[in-house]
């Protein structure tokens, strides 16, 4: 296969983010773009999806489409899939598998029985033609397959991220915060701040907000520490990929891409362990130099002069007994706000609406975003 010809392929997002992660896209070179619901269709030769792998930062991963085929029953999924494409080549029986299913048609309702009845015609092609079959490993396959099933068709992917793309290898597994590296990136893009101006965070937590944003600046490429499925691909072409990394790699600044500084970058937090945490966090990711973390309460924050924006993800009181103590926390931080914040443009994301109405400020924009399986907001406020 040549770079030069086009391949069909799906950024799986986080909901809420589709148009961003569109944009985003679109300004890595993909063609033909398109959203869909928490995914984005898009076209790009191979160069270009190397390239988005380890360039994009709000998918979750980035599938190629190996066949689409007309699919309205069992037994068409079953047929549709050993014919999809040559699986001597893609799936040898040394070769470990999964398959993930989405979306339906009649009779093909669960997602768990649509990925079974791929992984059954693929077993019983490997039987006729090599009389032995690939195991499944759920974990750390050698090939991971996608099927999706809808209007009246079938789109088998592979996925060349493996694991997911969030996890950008400068945060503990067990990360102090819930918040997604890639939802993070796909919020603080949606905000518009682009380094020039003070970014802040009053209740930073383990700084993800703040280290996606230093990053974004700074045009450090989000999958350099990563490790990618398609380089276990039988079409891998290692001197692209080479090219590839290399460009990524040569995109990094310490400053912003019009050669001025990057804008004071703050984050504050109450306990100094995941503080430490934070900045721990800041030095892996390569702006431990761009991003200053304080062990200090919100309650003290003394902004930047001039313009700036202040993002905030604060607990959303998932435990029981937090409802009064955290009413109060949105109150006096409402209370900062306004009192200091002057001239600044402040971004929270609220997974609960009785206490973000404790702020006592009125949103300009209301962001539906999910964030781990929370429906929330992106609310905006200007500061005036």
């Amino acid at each position: 296969m040549t770079e030069q010809r086009q391949l069909q392929c799906t950024a799986v997002l986080p909901p809420g983010l589709e148009e961003a992660g569109a944009a985003e896209l679109r300004e890595l070179g993909a063609s033909a773009v398109k959203p869909l619901r928490r995914a984005v269709a898009f076209r790009t030769d191979l160069a270009g999806f190397y390239r988005l792998q380890l360039q994009a930062r709000l998918p979750f991963r980035l599938l190629r489409q190996l066949a689409a085929f007309p699919c309205r029953s069992r037994e068409e999924l079953y047929a549709g899939v050993q014919r999809a494409t040559d699986w001597e080549q893609w799936l040898p029986p040394e070769l470990s598998f999964r398959v993930d299913a989405s979306g339906s048609l009649p009779g093909l309702n669960h997602s768990h029985y649509s990925a079974l009845q791929v992984k059954n015609a693929l077993v019983d092609w490997q039987r006729q033609h090599f009389g032995q079959r690939s195991s499944v490993d759920l974990d750390d396959p050698d090939l991971h397959l996608h099927v999706h099933l809808g209007g009246g068709q079938a789109q088998l992917s592979v996925d060349g991220s493996g694991e997911s793309l969030h996890r950008r290898g400068y945060r503990p597994r067990m990360g102090l915060a819930p918040l997604k590296e890639n939802l993070a990136a796909g919020l603080i893009r949606l905000t518009g701040w682009d380094g020039h101006v003070p970014l802040a965070d009053p209740l930073c937590g383990s700084g993800t907000l703040l280290i996606e944003a230093a990053c974004m600046a700074l045009g450090r490429a989000a999958g350099l520490e990563h490790r990618f499925a398609l380089e276990r691909w039988p079409d891998f072409n290692g001197p692209l990929w080479n090219q590839a990394l290399e460009q990524a790699a040569s995109g990094e600044r310490t400053v912003l891409s019009d050669g001025t500084p990057l804008a004071p970058v703050l984050g504050l937090e109450h306990d100094a362990g995941v503080a430490d945490q934070a900045r721990s966090n800041a030095e892996a990711a390569g702006v431990g130099g761009a991003v200053t973390i304080r062990c200090a309460d919100f309650r003290s924050f003394e902004p930047p002069p001039g313009p700036g924006v202040l993002v905030c993800n604060p607990p959303y009181g998932e435990r029981i007994g937090e409802a009064d103590e955290l009413e109060q926390l949105y109150a006096d931080l409402g209370r900062m706000v306004k009192e200091r914040c002057s001239g600044w443009d402040f971004w929270l994301l609220s997974g609960n609406p009785e206490l973000t109405g404790a702020l006592r400020m009125k949103a300009s924009r209301r962001i539906p975003v999910s964030n781990g399986g929370i429906d929330c907001r992106w609310l905006h406020y200007s500061i005036r």
